[in-house]
């Protein structure tokens, strides 16, 4: 029986369900695994267009929502770094086969670099989309105000006005600690693959020159970091979806013929 919606369900082991979305791409054409953002879905701009080059391709295509994000199960306060590596390791793991390319937006940079060091072998290569590597201790908790560190501290959570939406980010104690645990810029990540790095000189959220430690501690010796001058952290206008579109596409060729 087809389902009409198209989504999925992985079933994790404390009885949570991981939301996805995936096609079957033709034989000997790369498959790819998308990676979102802090509280984004696998209903977004970028991922979509994605999605729709690579059906279009024969490519295979994944995307997924992590525990408390999207359509997936859980309570996105409950939600840690850790927790969303695992999701991220599981979809790899027991709903893909063969080396897979990894497209990681801003939190799904980072995810997608734990995810390097722990299954290189699996991986033909990584598209990083302004990254945000150990964002919770290297930019978020320098950039609040003492009084909101003593919220946290004392509370265990604050809730941030997101810049983009008119969502609310609830930032707890807990997200704060666990992303201490898995720290990645001390580096090195040892993957040789192919890396293509999309970043925006205008990102207010992720400033460039934090993206581009990603460079500095994954030991692969092909890696193209591009600067788009008048990008910002969504890199999502039509002309940047074309550039990350060209981008997928070259690097889907280049792991192909490997």
């Amino acid at each position: 029986m087809t389902n009409p919606s198209g989504i999925d369900y992985l079933d994790r082991p404390d009885g949570e369900k991981i939301a996805y979305i995936r096609h079957e791409g033709e034989p000997g054409k790369a498959c790819l695994i998308w990676l979102g953002g802090f509280k984004s879905d696998m209903d977004g701009t970028k991922a979509i267009a994605l999605d729709e080059w690579a059906r279009k391709s024969g490519r295979g295509f994944l995307r997924f929502d992590y525990f408390g994000h999207g359509k997936s199960s859980g309570d996105f306060e409950d939600g840690t770094i850790g927790r969303w590596r695992e999701d991220a390791l599981a979809v790899i793991d027991e709903l893909t086969t063969g080396p897979q390319i990894l497209i990681g937006s801003s939190m799904g940079g980072w995810i997608s670099l734990l995810c390097a060091k722990e299954r290189a072998s699996r991986l033909a290569g990584l598209l990083l989309i302004a990254p945000a590597p150990d964002f919770t201790s290297e930019l978020m908790w320098p950039s609040f105000p003492e009084a909101i560190r003593q919220q946290i501290l004392e509370t265990g959570k604050f809730e941030e006005p997101s810049a983009y939406d008119d969502e609310v980010f609830i930032i707890t104690k807990k997200l704060i600690e666990d992303g201490r645990n898995w720290s990645v810029l001390g580096g090195p990540i040892g993957f040789e693959g192919p890396v293509r790095i999309l970043q925006g000189q205008h990102d207010e959220s992720v400033p460039w020159q934090h993206a581009q430690k990603c460079a500095d501690v994954l030991t692969s010796e092909d890696i193209v970091f591009t600067l788009i001058k008048s990008g910002d952290h969504r890199l999502s206008s039509e002309t940047e979806i074309a550039r990350l579109i060209a981008t997928a596409e070259a690097l889907s060729v280049q792991t192909e013929a490997a």
